[in-house]
C-alpha cells in the first residue's frame, strides 16, 4: 500500500512541474512576440525617419545651391528682372497675353 501514494505523490509533482514549464514556455512566448512587434514598429519608424532626412537633406541641398547663386551678382540682377520684371536703363518691358 505504500506504492500507491508514493505514484500518486509522483504524479502530482510531475503534473506541477508540466504546469510551471508551460507557464514559462508561455510567458518567454508573449515576451518573444512582444519583442517583434516593437522591433516592427521602430523599423517602421526608422523608414519614416530615413525618409524625412533624406527630404531635408535634398533641400539643404537646393538651399545651398540657391546661395551660392544668389552671392554672384549677375545672378541676383537676372533673377530679379525675370521674377520681379525689373528693367534696365531704357529697357521696356512688355506683358503679352496667355495663351489659352
Amino acid at each position: 500500500m505504500s506504492i500507491k501514494p508514493k505514484k500518486k505523490k509522483n504524479r502530482y509533482l510531475s503534473i506541477f512541474i508540466s504546469i510551471v514549464l508551460l507557464s514559462g514556455a508561455g510567458f518567454f512566448l508573449y515576451q518573444s512576440v512582444l519583442e517583434i512587434i516593437s522591433t516592427y514598429n521602430l523599423t517602421k519608424e526608422l523608414r519614416t525617419a530615413e525618409s524625412i532626412l533624406e527630404e531635408i537633406e535634398n533641400e539643404n541641398q537646393y538651399l545651398n545651391e540657391q546661395k551660392t547663386k544668389l552671392e554672384d551678382p549677375e545672378y541676383v540682377k537676372s533673377y530679379a528682372r525675370g521674377t520681379y520684371m525689373l528693367s534696365k536703363e531704357g529697357e521696356q518691358i512688355f506683358y503679352l497675353p496667355a495663351n489659352d
